[in-house]
Order: C-alpha cells, then structure tokens, then sequence
C-alpha cells in the first residue's frame, strides 16, 4: 500500500508540530525507525480492518476520511492537511481505526512505528495534551457533521456545510485549499451534480466567489440562503 521510500532525517520530523515537542534524542531515535511512503489519487492510505502500526504524518498532498452508510454509500468525515498527523486513535488504544483515509491528490505520508512513537508520547505531557485538544476538536467537527447529514434540503445542506468550513477555517471569509465539489457532495451525501447546481446559485447571488484553489465567503448571504431554502 504506497510506495516506500527511505528512512527519514531527524530534521524531516521536526517540520510536524507534534514531532517538536520530544527530545533531539527522542527524534534521532524515531526518525531512525521512520519511513516516507507516497500515495496515488484515491488510493487508500489507512484502512479498517487492522490497527495502524504507525502514527502519520501528511507531508505533501491532501487525505479524507471517509467512512460508508450500511448501503454502501461513501461519507467524507474530515479532510487531513499538510502537517497535520492521524491514526492516533489506534496508535492509542491498539484497535482498529474508526475510519478510512484516502489521499484525495498524490500524497507523502510519514510513518513512525506505534511500537516507537507511544512511550515517547505518554512520557511527554505536552504531546498527550496536544493530541487531546486534536481529538475533542475532531469530535466536534463529527458532531457538526451529523447535524449536517440530517437537514432534508439539498442547499440547506450545503449551505450549512460551507458555513461550518469557513469557521473551522483560518478565516471566516475565506475557505482555504476548498474541496472540489466532489469532495462536498461526498461529505454532504449528495450526487457531483446537485452541489454544482448549488454552488451556480450561490456565486450568482454572490454568496461564494472563487480564488484560486480558495474560496471567498459571504457568511451572511449562505445563512439568508440556508434560511429562505429551510421555508
């Protein structure tokens, strides 16, 4: 799954926030234990079946989490960006991860062995406060997400969802690296088609704008609209 690449310099895990928080030991001595591996478009980068036996770390790229409805049907959670790590739950606990991660685009991913990273982890209180604050921020965008998945109304919908987008976001008039719309329909449940319709609708009434790989928000008109299509 992926190809493999070399193991990796001490000066590679220091680019990860998390990585930062241990020791110039504790890094020479993981880095030793790591590797990168790269990924393809939609190739699956973390699967259920079994117990992450690494803690990752997105390097280059972009990943989903995904999971599926008893019928089959694909559902975007949350999307994992450049710097930001995942499989902790499993590296944790030692069961199986709650959900699939795709790579959304050609990605790097960094692996540090489980067996490596989870004493370095416990033993260093930051690190540990660090991932609680990531997994109660996570459970929040789940919940917002179920809220989400439960209004009837397509533009609602996706109205609703590109709210939650742009406050989750590094500012409130402005989704960063914005999913495709692909990627929302996967989130919000809907077929490519109906957000494309949407997002027409929307950026004629000038409630979304595009710029570049962003997207421009006016926060007040997606409500107007999540509001009058709710009548």
């Amino acid at each position: 799954m992926g190809s493999e690449f070399m193991a990796v310099h001490p000066s590679l895990l220091q680019q990860f926030a998390l990585m930062r928080l241990f020791s110039a030991d504790a890094l020479a001595s993981l880095a030793a234990h790591s590797s990168t591996h790269a990924f393809a478009k939609r190739e699956v980068v973390l699967a259920k079946e079994n117990p992450s036996s690494s803690l990752m770390f997105l390097l280059e790229g972009r990943l989903q989490a995904i999971d599926f409805t008893l019928d089959g049907r694909e559902v975007g959670l949350h999307f994992i960006e450049e710097g930001h790590y995942f499989g902790e739950i499993s590296v944790l606990d030692g069961l199986a991860p709650p959900e699939v991660i795709i790579a959304n685009k050609k990605s790097q991913v960094v692996k540090v062995p489980a067996r490596e990273v989870r004493g370095h982890i416990f033993a260093t209180p930051p690190a540990i406060e660090v991932m609680t604050s990531g997994l109660t921020s996570r459970i929040r965008v789940q919940a917002q997400q179920r809220q989400i998945l439960g209004i009837i109304n397509p533009l609602q919908r996706i109205c609703a969802l590109l709210q939650n987008l742009s406050k989750n976001g590094k500012s409130p008039e402005v989704i960063g690296n914005a999913p495709t719309h692909q990627e929302i329909a996967i989130m919000v449940n809907l077929t490519r088609e109906t957000v494309t319709r949407a997002f027409q609708v929307l950026q004629s009434q000038g409630a979304l704008a595009r710029d570049g790989d962003d997207l421009k928000v006016d926060t007040g008109k997606l409500k107007q609209f999540a509001e009058k299509s709710a009548d």
